[in-house]
């Protein structure tokens, strides 16, 4: 996934392959064109065009022309079919809403929506197998030298020597005297701790091509002094703090009054991304209510007449940044709990009607949920928001545990679809749960979004620990 603290990759490689998906969207177009034997109008030759730009905006959206080396080739064709499924759905309602439809031939579309993706996937298996076979000679690598002798540095090393399909091919680590002539076993290799002055001649002889420093924060002069030197030199530098390098969330640089800023702890919905997040959010939710509008009345009606009470429960939750909202659910209990303490619902829970359980174990309660999503309350995917007062309790005993509220709450997440729904029981169970949030928070992207939607329609719906 994405790493928004490495700068953004503009360079050849990333206007090649802007200009390769160009090029293969647009003559996939006009060959099929010519075999489906259409005519080449300009209200073809236009969305030929508009289907360029559509894919090259979600992909940029999606991080497509960032630098892949050190990504998995499945993350990155998950992020071209998701792009081009944004550019059908844009095509569609284009062509509903200008009323052209007609004029394009169906099967020649259809076959074209199949066929690029697979297309453009090729592409890049392709690329990515030239890369590597020159990268094996020697060609098209980047040489690196790791500055520091502790845990940190130890794991990045391990990290850059797992990738070897990178390029990145690491020429030593390097400290100061103290750690000089150290043997460091990693994985399968055994490094000697160099000298600095080593490491400045090895870059001053363009022998290394980027500098990773691995030292303590609290070394700030010596990261000072070296980066300093480091700036003689063509080599790129990266600094790697210790301090809470596993907990950052969306960190970037941000540019306040001509101050660097490191933000620690944000969310992934930054400027566009929150109107590309609120716009998922409303169409999913919407195609879904038409879908499920006429079970949601018969549930309605089945809980009306099981047992008394009102059809919906509304329930106080936490929210996006911590503000309560209002949460909606087909009432499954006898009791109406929203209070300063609610008991989890448990395995024979009397609480539960008959109805109510076979609602609960299917997740059908959740249903009037996407009605929160339009209202502007949840996200359809998301974190689950748990009762008011499990999250004071829980907020002191897991660390990081509101950083869950960076994001909307949602009505199925990385949680659920991992297996994790249900009762917890135990501290350890709540601590799992939380570190899959804040995975998901910190991997965003449209196609994980999709990827877990996805999921849950196979395997997010019920759960063994779910009463």
């Amino acid at each position: 996934m994405p790493n928004s603290l490495m700068r953004p990759h503009a360079s050849r490689v990333s206007f090649l392959q802007r200009l390769m998906d160009a090029l293969l969207i647009f003559s996939s177009y006009k060959g099929l064109q010519v075999i489906f034997d259409t005519n080449w109008e300009t209200k073809n030759i236009l969305a030929g065009a508009l289907a360029v730009i559509f894919f090259l905006t979600f992909s940029e959206l999606q991080g497509l022309y960032r630098s892949w080396r050190t990504s998995s080739l499945g993350d990155e064709a998950g992020a071209v079919f998701f792009s081009w499924l944004c550019v059908i759905f844009a095509l569609l309602t284009l062509a509903f809403v200008s009323k052209t439809s007609e004029f394009f031939s169906r099967s020649m579309m259809i076959t074209w929506w199949i066929v690029v993706p697979v297309i453009l996937a090729a592409a890049r298996i392709a690329v990515r197998s030239a890369l590597s076979i020159v990268r094996q000679h020697g060609v098209n690598i980047r040489t690196v030298a790791v500055v520091g002798h502790n845990a940190t540095a130890h794991r990045l090393v391990k990290h850059l020597a797992s990738m070897p399909w990178t390029g990145l091919v690491i020429k030593g680590i390097f400290d100061d005297p103290q750690s000089e002539g150290a043997s460091i076993e990693i994985g399968q290799s055994i490094y000697t701790v160099g000298a600095m002055d080593e490491l400045m001649r090895k870059v001053y002889a363009d022998e290394i091509n980027a500098v990773y420093i691995a030292l303590p924060i609290r070394c700030e002069q010596r990261i000072e002094e070296l980066v300093n030197q480091l700036a003689d030199t063509t080599a790129s530098v990266y600094v790697m703090p210790d301090l809470f390098i596993s907990e950052l969330m969306h960190a970037r640089w941000i540019n306040f009054g001509g101050m660097p800023l490191v933000s620690v702890y944000e969310t992934p919905f930054c400027g566009l991304l929150s109107w590309v997040k609120r716009l998922e959010d409303v169409l999913l939710s919407s195609l879904i209510l038409l879908l499920i509008s006429p079970l949601m009345i018969v549930i309605a009606a089945a809980v009306k007449v099981s047992s008394p009470g009102p059809v919906i429960f509304k329930q106080q939750r936490y929210g996006l940044n911590g503000a309560l909202v209002e949460v909606w659910k087909f009432r499954s209990m006898t009791v109406y709990e929203n209070g300063e303490y609610v008991p989890q619902a448990k395995k024979n829970d009397a609480r539960i009607t008959p109805l109510g359980a076979f609602l609960r174990k299917t997740s059908l309660d959740e249903l009037p949920q996407f009605i929160n999503v339009l209202q502007g309350r949840m996200s359809v995917v998301g974190p689950r928001p748990h009762a008011v007062s499990h999250n004071e309790a829980y907020r002191k005993l897991i660390k990081g545990y509101m950083l869950r509220h960076k994001v909307k709450p949602g009505i199925t997440g990385w949680v659920q679809v991992n297996g994790w729904r249900g009762e917890t029981d135990t501290l350890d169970k709540m601590q799992r749960r939380v570190e899959y949030d804040l995975h998901y928070i910190r991997n965003w992207s449209l196609w994980l979004d999709l990827k877990i939607v996805i999921l849950t329609v196979f395997r997010g719906f019920v759960g063994e620990n779910v009463y």
